[in-house]
C-alpha cells in the first residue's frame, strides 16, 4: 500500500484508491506523521480533544474497526499501542528522504537536477499537530534548497544556483537567508544589478510586512552593490 500525505490525504492499494472516513484517514495520518507506535489513549487523546476521555476512546475503536473492514494490514495495533504497518509506503518519507540526500549529494549539479518540489502536508487540514508536521517539512525543503543554491555557486553552476535560489525565496519571501544566497548567486554570475534588485526586493518585503531592516549580515554583503529602487 501507498500513502500520500503531501498535497492532501490518499490511500492507494495495488494501484487503486482505497475510501476511508475522515476519522480513520486522521489516525492513519496521525500515525504515519509520529512514525513510532504509540499509547492508545495519547493518539485518542490527540484526535479527539473535545470528546471526553471515553467518547475519545470510542472514537478510536470506531476508526479502527473501519479500518480493520477493509482487510489490509494498514495498522499495527496491540492492546496498548498503535502503530502504521511498516509495509505502507508513505511519501512524506521518501520525500524526506530524498531532500537529506540533496544535501549531501557530491555531486550538487546532479542533485539540482533531482529536485523535486513536492506541495505541503496535508495542505487543506488545520489540526495543531499537522500544522507542526507541515511546518517541520517546510523548514527541511527550505534549508535544502538553501544549502543547494550556495553549493551550486561553489561548483560554477551560477543559472542552476539562481533557478535554486528563487524556488527558495518563492516558498518562503521573508526567510532572508534565502535572499542572501540568490544575491551571492547573481553576483558570482557576475550579475550585481541583479544582486541589488534582490536587496531592494527584500529590503521593502521586510518594511511592509514586518517593520523592519535587513540584518547587519545582510547589510554587509551588499554595502558594495550599487542603489536601486524596486517600484
Amino acid at each position: 500500500m501507498s500513502l500520500t500525505l503531501l498535497r492532501g490525504f490518499q490511500l492507494e492499494s495495488h494501484g487503486k484508491d482505497i475510501e476511508l472516513p475522515l476519522g480513520s484517514q486522521r489516525l492513519v495520518a496521525f500515525l504515519a506523521v509520529h512514525r513510532r507506535p504509540l499509547q492508545r489513549v495519547f493518539v485518542a487523546g490527540n484526535l479527539w480533544l473535545d470528546h471526553g476521555e471515553e467518547r475519545a476512546n470510542a472514537s478510536l475503536r470506531t476508526a479502527l474497526w473501519r479500518i480493520r473492514r477493509l482487510g489490509l494490514p494498514l495498522v499495527d495495533a496491540t492492546r496498548n499501542q498503535l502503530q502504521l504497518a511498516r509495509s505502507v509506503q508513505v511519501d512524506l518519507y521518501e520525500s524526506e528522504a530524498r531532500t537529506r540526500a540533496l544535501i549531501h549529494d557530491d555531486d550538487p549539479v546532479h542533485a539540482a537536477h533531482d529536485l523535486v518540489l513536492d506541495g505541503e502536508v496535508l495542505a487543506d487540514w488545520y489540526d495543531d499537530w499537522v500544522m507542526l508536521e507541515r511546518e517541520r517539512y517546510r523548514q527541511l525543503r527550505l534549508q535544502a534548497l538553501e544549502t543547494l543554491c550556495r553549493r551550486l555557486v561553489l561548483a560554477g553552476a551560477h543559472a542552476l544556483a539562481i533557478e535554486v535560489g528563487l524556488a527558495c525565496v518563492s516558498a518562503e519571501p521573508l526567510r532572508e537567508s534565502a535572499h542572501r544566497a540568490l544575491i551571492e548567486a547573481h553576483c558570482s554570475q557576475g550579475n550585481v544589478i541583479e544582486g541589488a534588485r534582490q536587496y531592494a526586493l527584500l529590503r521593502r518585503l521586510l518594511a511592509d510586512q514586518l517593520g523592519i531592516e535587513p540584518s547587519p549580515a545582510t547589510q554587509e554583503l551588499v554595502k558594495t552593490l550599487p542603489a536601486v529602487t524596486i517600484p
